[in-house]
C-alpha cells in the first residue's frame, strides 16, 4: 500500500516509516526538510531505502501542497505535531495542519486515514482506568488544548463515516529519538539528580511497538477505529526500581507530595524564563505525572496482533542510546556500559 507519512523526522514517525517499509508498504514522505529526513531515517538503517522513497517537500500547514502529496497515496499516516512554539505556532500545525491532512485525505478517498493522538487527551482521567471511551480532558496548556481540538476534528470525521483510525500512544520510549522529549530528558535527570517519588505514574510504551501497531493499522475497509496503546503503567517508584535493575546502580529517591511538586514546577517555569536551566520538570508535565492511571490496551493488542516487548528491554535500549549519543555519562548507566 502507498502510505503518505507526515512527521517522518519525528520519533514516532521515523520509526513508523521503518515499520511500514519492513511490512512491505511504500512510504511517501511528506516532509519540510528532505535532508533532515535522510539523516533521521539513516540512524534507523534506512540509508539505502531512502533513495527509493517518494519524497514530497511540503509543510502540513500548506493545504495545496498537502493535497498534492496525498493524491500520490492510497492511505495516510499523520504523525506530525508541534510540542513547542515554532513554525507558526502550535495551533497552525496541530489543528490547521491536521485538518489539511485528515480532511483532504477523506475528500480524496484515502483508506485508512491513521492519526497519531496521545493518551494525554484523557488526562487528568475521570476514572481508575483509561479506555477509548473515557472523557476527553480539559488541559491547561496550549499543547494540550491544540491536541484536544485536533482530536475533536478527527472524531467528527469518524462520525461522518470517514475511515479515520485514531491511535493513542502513552509515553513513547526507546532509542533513536531525533530530539529529546520530556520522557527521555526525565530519565537522564532521574539518573543524574535522583527520582521524585510522587503519586501517579507513567504509561510507558516502546516507540518500536507503537510503530508496529501503526503499520498494522494499514488495512483498508475497516471504517472508523480507535486504538489505545498506553503500554505498561509504572509508578514512579517502579520506574526508579527498573532503572536500578538494568543499570545495577541505586539511584537517589526523594518523596514529594503532589502539591509540593506542582508548586516547585510552577516556580521552575518562572525561573526558566530568566535563566537557562536544563531540567524537564514543568507544571504541565507534573499534572500528567501525578494523575496518570493505567490504560486498557487489551483490545488493541489483540485486534492488531501486537505483543509489547518487556519494559526492561525498552528502558535498557533507551539508556544505552542516551549514553551512546552523549546525553548521559557512561558511569550513570552502570553495567549497560
Amino acid at each position: 500500500m502507498r502510505v503518505v507519512v507526515t512527521g517522518a523526522t519525528g520519533f514516532v514517525g521515523s520509526h513508523a516509516v521503518a515499520a511500514l517499509s519492513a511490512a512491505g508498504h511504500e512510504p511517501i514522505l511528506l516532509v519540510r526538510n528532505p535532508e533532515k529526513a535522510r539523516k533521521v531515517l539513516g540512524t534507523l538503517g534506512l540509508d539505502q531505502d531512502f533513495d527509493d522513497f517518494a519524497i514530497v517537500e511540503a509543510d502540513v500547514r500548506d493545504a495545496a501542497a498537502v493535497r498534492a502529496g496525498l493524491a500520490r497515496g492510497e492511505a495516510v499516516l499523520h504523525s506530525a505535531a508541534e510540542i513547542a512554539m515554532g513554525h507558526g505556532g502550535l495551533a497552525a500545525t496541530n489543528v490547521g495542519g491536521l485538518r489539511n491532512v485528515l480532511g483532504q485525505a477523506a475528500e480524496l478517498g484515502l483508506d485508512p486515514i491513521v492519526h497519531v493522538s496521545t493518551t494525554a487527551v484523557f488526562v487528568p482521567p475521570q476514572g481508575p482506568v483509561i479506555t477509548t471511551e473515557s472523557a476527553l480532558a480539559s488541559p491547561r496548556n496550549d499543547y494540550g488544548k491544540t491536541k484536544i481540538a485536533g482530536e475533536r476534528y478527527a472524531r467528527e470525521l469518524q462520525d461522518q463515516g470517514s475511515p479515520v483510525t485514531i491511535v493513542y500512544p502513552g509515553g513513547c520510549c526507546g532509542p533513536h529519538q531525533p530530539t529529546l522529549d520530556s520522557l527521555n530528558e526525565g530519565l537522564v535527570a532521574g539518573l543524574k539528580q535522583g527520582w521524585p517519588i510522587a503519586p501517579g505514574g507513567l504509561a510507558l510504551v516502546d516507540v518500536r511497538d507503537v510503530a508496529s501497531a501503526l503499520a498494522a493499522c494499514m488495512v483498508a475497509g475497516q471504517g472508523p477505529r480507535r486504538y489505545l496503546l498506553g503500554g505498561y503503567f509504572l509508578t514512579w517508584t517502579q520506574l526508579a526500581d527498573l532503572c536500578d535493575e538494568v543499570t545495577g546502580l541505586t539511584g537517589r529517591r526523594f518523596r514529594v507530595p503532589a502539591g509540593v511538586l506542582r508548586g516547585a514546577a510552577a516556580m521552575l517555569d518562572t525561573v526558566k524564563k530568566v535563566w537557562r536551566i536544563k531540567y524537564p520538570l514543568t507544571r504541565d508535565a507534573v499534572e500528567l505525572m501525578v494523575t496518570m492511571v493505567p490504560t486498557q490496551d487489551s483490545s488493541t493488542l489483540e485486534g492488531l496482533g501486537i505483543t509489547l516487548r518487556p519494559e526492561r528491554e525498552t528502558i535498557a535500549d533507551a539508556l544505552r542510546w542516551l549514553r551512546d549519543e552523549g546525553h548521559i555519562d557512561a558511569a550513570k548507566v552502570g553495567r549497560l556500559t
